[in-house]
């Protein structure tokens, strides 16, 4: 159980990563559905105006980041948010916070919630160049679907969750991998 417990946590601070409202949504009527436990002060997003504030800043997101230009500002913006929304779902997990210390939940959670950000806001530019900003709005909804499939997993099949993101791994490398080697041949056609 500790070690599904743990890779709910991780796996819900890499979903915050990609879209911090998204987990914290989830977490926050499951929590107010009685599906899940949360501690204090983390059971604070189960109230109702919590879980309001959540719906109206996710759709806010949620349009924000399909508009290109707009969705980088929206990344320098959420380069504070996410890292905080991954350490509060981490440290909200009671399975881990209940021997280990807060303040290394928190740390855990935040280092895995930026990593994944940072992945994410580096990435998004080049989308946006090399397809004139079509592929934005595209790649945010394949971001919120992955982020809601992901949390999902991460709190009700955490062994399921890890095969999850070893798919997610290997896409995003081929796709890696064929932008490379795109870059490779055009450069060598302009030779």
């Amino acid at each position: 159980m500790a070690v599904a417990s743990i890779i709910s946590a991780f796996g819900l601070a890499g979903s915050a990563g990609l879209n911090a409202y998204i987990p914290l949504f989830i977490v926050a009527v499951l929590g107010r559905m009685g599906v899940i436990t949360l501690t204090q002060p983390y059971d604070v997003i189960t109230s109702w105006w919590a879980i309001g504030a959540l719906v109206v800043l996710g759709l806010i997101e949620f349009v924000v980041d399909k508009v290109p230009g707009a969705d980088h500002v929206n990344d320098i913006i959420q380069t504070f948010i996410r890292p905080a929304a991954g350490a509060v779902l981490f440290a909200a997990n009671s399975g881990v916070i209940g021997e280990a210390s807060p303040t290394l939940a928190l740390i855990a959670g935040l280092i895995m919630a930026t990593g994944v950000h940072a992945t994410k806001a580096v990435a998004r530019p080049v989308v946006t160049t090399t397809t004139m900003g079509v592929g934005t709005p595209v790649i945010s909804f394949l971001e919120d679907v992955t982020s809601t499939i992901a949390s999902l997993l991460a709190i009700f099949l955490p062994a399921i969750f890890l095969l999850f993101v070893v798919f997610v791994s290997y896409v995003f490398y081929r796709l890696w991998r064929r932008a490379r080697r795109s870059k490779q041949q055009n450069a060598l056609g302009e030779a």
